[in-house]
């Protein structure tokens, strides 16, 4: 059964004079907020990072200390490595010979890790764009779907909602709770399969001209392979009604579980061929040196980010504004 949440009649409110018309302040921009939002892992990196890098020169004493930081930030060993060899050779190349100049050249060097990741998602080459959404519960997934559908929204796009994780009465409360705020339609059905609703909703899309489809699916956790199965089975209903859909294959991923998040991109790659990353929650934790490690381990485009949990609190990934972000 479909469920439609319709527009609210707007309400007629009395003229205010200029004069008693109440002063908003001004609000931060993205790039503040990102800044922000990364103020634990920068704490993490900042000040370590300036006794580091005080000798001014980079010998063994500094590469040891600087390892240890980057492993404990869940950097990951491959891209320590890779970071650690980076700094070497710009010391043996620049002569880096004071602190500022260390750690510029470590920036620079991050910056080249995570630049390939920045791919802005291309959501004009389809219509309905089919978007699948997977991720493991905790994660954000279900608010991240709302938050995407405001800045969708915002590019002039008509959207449309899919609960798919049929499997979890809280995730499609959740789900329409979303719509509502950003006066979008939810399919839904009360109980059935999953691969059904998202079946329903593209056909609903299609027959009403909506531009995307965020396609909800429940949580699984990559080690439970039966499971795992079924959302394979979304993705297969899904190309039966577009052979090529769906279009982009989102993996939710929440950045407090550092290296971990390694192992779900693997696995759920391995299981629906995840196309883009979208991570969670980068306010609450130091572990935002995991998009280092999943550069160098298992690249995926990283779509989108989140920190914050305003509804315009997820921003398409900027690797510059990033590593400014955690440097600054």
């Amino acid at each position: 059964m479909f469920s439609f949440l319709k527009k609210s009649s707007p309400e007629t409110k009395p003229e205010t004079s200029a004069s008693e018309a109440p002063v908003e302040a001004a609000k931060p921009s993205w790039r503040e907020r990102l800044f922000q939002g990364l103020a634990k892992t920068r704490a993490q990196w900042g000040g370590k990072l300036k006794s580091i890098f005080s000798r001014g020169k980079v010998d063994d004493e500094l590469l040891e200390e600087l390892e240890t930081l980057l492993l404990t930030s869940d950097v990951g060993i491959e891209a320590t490595t890779h970071l650690l060899d980076e700094l070497k050779k710009a010391a043996k190349r620049d002569k880096l010979d004071t602190p500022a100049a260390i750690q510029q050249a470590l920036h620079d060097a991050l910056f080249e890790i995570l630049q390939p990741l920045e791919q802005p998602l291309d959501f004009n080459t389809h219509k309905p764009f089919v978007i699948m959404i997977a991720g493991v519960n905790g994660a954000g997934k279900t608010t991240s779907i709302g938050k995407l559908a405001k800045y969708f929204q915002t590019q002039g796009k008509s959207v449309l909602l899919a609960a798919g994780d049929t499997f979890r009465a809280a995730a499609r409360e959740q789900l329409q709770t979303w719509g509502e705020r950003n006066n979008v339609t939810v399919i839904a059905q009360e109980s059935g399969d999953p691969a059904a609703v998202i079946y329903d909703a593209i056909s609903a899309a299609k027959a009403r001209g909506i531009d995307i489809v965020l396609a909800d699916t429940a949580g699984r956790l990559p080690t439970q392979l039966h499971l795992m199965e079924e959302i394979a089975k979304v993705r297969r209903v899904i190309q039966k009604i577009d052979p090529e859909g769906p279009h982009e294959t989102l993996l939710v991923l929440d950045a407090n579980i550092g290296q971990n998040a390694l192992q779900q991109v693997k696995a759920f790659d391995k299981a629906i061929n995840v196309t883009g990353l979208v991570v969670t929650k980068l306010d609450g934790t130091a572990k935002g040196g995991v998009v280092a490690a999943i550069a160098r381990q298992c690249p995926k485009p990283i779509r989108f980010i989140g920190v914050g949990e305003q509804i315009d609190d997820l921003r398409p990934f900027s690797a510059k504004d990033f590593v400014d972000a955690l440097f600054e």
